[in-house]
């Protein structure tokens, strides 16, 4: 990645060095990581997501306040049964081609295929079929009554492509991918027959890669680039108090460590319960996040939501005699040594494993950190190539269903969560949950759901954190999506422009 000599003087004289002057008409955006894949069903991080939000859209999406909202399809409505029907909107794709109900079909027939590795295979497997009656309507019929098939249907990993493109995807988001170096920037460029009249507002988007948090910072504060994601916790408050500049944050992303179920010492629920108990969170949340997140002691389901429990979220608390007597249970009462997998790439993520790792110690637990870039960290969690993990991320929505993704091993191989650990039980509550339309029903499922999480530790939950956009005062229209849904706001890009 080439710097300009603006940004790389601004990391280290930053209240020295004046401000460039926005560009209207061209968006500049400072990403955190090149994306590993911009497959269109892949989930690849939050920076993967930003990207593939420019080029693909779904049946429906987010508006600012995180409403669900319509897209490809201009309504949906539940059939009273196992189906969902969708009128589609008119709309193109990149080509020029009209999305219609056969490209619907096509989509999903990709996602559920035999040999998908798209992020919601396993979710998909559950269609009965597809009833297309014209070009423009489309009902989906699942198996089972599917409460949270909208939900789905508005991730950016459900996008719909062209029939017949799954080798060379064509999408029908508000920009196009004119231009790119790998590693360092990617370009898109508006596309003039998106389906929102007066979207995109801005002309050109470049996104360029500051994959350091000190430079990315600096690049924003240099002007060099007019939005960031990911400002670093200690920068919070400089962004805050400069005239320049706004913040915009949310709470709803979070920390977590995974664990290896096929082998090494957490095949065993025992010792992944004594690391949940032998952490203090509040020092993570001081020491990597600034004060900016909470201690997060249960399953990561927010104090806003109708779904919270507040004894629930107050069990994995800090106890090494606890620790220790279920390391003694498990045979291990000296201790062992074993390997966590971080990443250099994101501070969080390699300050969080060093906290870890010195509060194992003090119960006899010898840890290792593994700090490879982001892409191998990626491709070592698909692999499940780890003994256990940091990570960090939301929810799939702020609905508790967006959990399962994260926390439901039976789904299929993913960095997002633990790696082969068993969550049979988990599987079938949140099948029952997604089948459930009532709230007081799914709330008892969503209890259960929480009380055999917190015995059975398919991961352990650290911290809650905020996470913020930085971006200059000429900025207007982005929008930090709220809590679990953070990730996707991207989905605002097109409203964004330089005023």
């Amino acid at each position: 990645m080439r710097l300009s000599r603006r940004a790389l003087l601004a990391a280290s004289l930053l209240p020295a060095v004046a401000r460039a002057a926005p560009q209207p008409g061209l968006l500049r955006f400072g990403l955190s990581a090149y994306p590993p894949s911009l497959a269109p069903f892949a989930n690849a991080g939050a920076a993967a997501a930003t990207a593939k939000l420019m080029m693909f859209r779904g049946l429906l999406s987010y508006d600012g306040d995180g409403r669900l909202r319509s897209e490809l399809a201009e309504s949906w409505e539940h059939d009273g049964g196992n189906g969902w029907r969708f009128k589609l909107r008119p709309a193109v794709f990149h080509n020029g081609a009209p999305v219609t109900s056969a490209d619907v079909r096509y989509t999903i027939e990709q996602v559920a295929g035999e040999k998908s590795t798209a992020n919601f295979r396993s979710e998909f497997q559950g269609v009965a079929r597809i009833d297309t009656p014209d070009a423009q309507n489309v009902t989906i019929v699942m198996q089972e009554p599917t409460a949270t098939l909208p939900l789905w249907m508005a991730s950016p990993h459900m996008p719909i492509i062209q029939k017949d493109s799954i080798a060379a995807p064509v999408g029908a988001g508000p920009y196009r991918l004119t231009g790119e170096e790998r590693g360092a920037w990617l370009e898109f460029t508006a596309f003039d027959k998106f389906h929102r009249p007066g979207r995109p507002r801005s002309k050109t988007v470049r996104m360029v890669v500051y994959a350091d948090e000190t430079l990315r910072q600096a690049a924003l504060e240099s002007g060099d680039v007019d939005i960031i994601e990911y400002v670093p916790w200690q920068s919070f408050e400089s962004v805050e108090k400069n005239p320049a500049l706004k913040l915009d944050q949310t709470m709803g992303p979070f920390m977590n460590l995974l664990f290896n179920g096929r082998s090494g010492p957490f095949k065993d629920a025992r010792l992944r319960l004594a690391v949940a108990h032998a952490v203090r969170r509040e020092e993570i949340v001081k020491a990597v996040f600034f004060g900016r997140g909470a201690p997060l002691e249960g399953v990561p389901i927010p104090p806003a939501s109708a779904y919270f429990d507040a004894g629930r979220s107050k069990v994995w608390t800090y106890d090494p005699g606890k620790a220790k007597a279920l390391m003694a249970e498990a045979g291990v009462k000296d201790g062992f040594a074993c390997t966590l997998l971080a990443t250099a790439t994101y501070g969080m993520h390699r300050d969080t494993g060093q906290i870890v790792k010195e509060h194992l110690g003090e119960i006899g637990i010898n840890v290792t950190l593994a700090l490879p870039e982001w892409a191998q960290r990626v491709a070592l969690g698909n692999r499940g190539q780890y003994e256990f993990a940091v990570f960090g991320t939301t929810a799939d929505s702020n609905d508790p269903d967006g959990l399962a993704p994260v926390m439901d091993s039976e789904l299929s191989a993913s960095y997002i969560r633990s790696a082969g650990v068993p969550t049979p039980e988990l599987h079938a509550l949140f099948a029952k949950g997604r089948a459930t339309f009532e709230p007081a029903a799914r709330r008892a499922i969503y209890d259960q759901v929480q009380d055999v999480a917190l015995k059975t530790v398919p991961f352990a939950s650290l911290a809650w954190r905020a996470q913020a956009y930085g971006m200059a005062r000429a900025v207007q229209g982005f929008r930090n999506l709220p809590g679990a849904l953070t990730g996707l706001s991207g989905i605002t890009l097109e409203d964004t422009y330089i005023a």
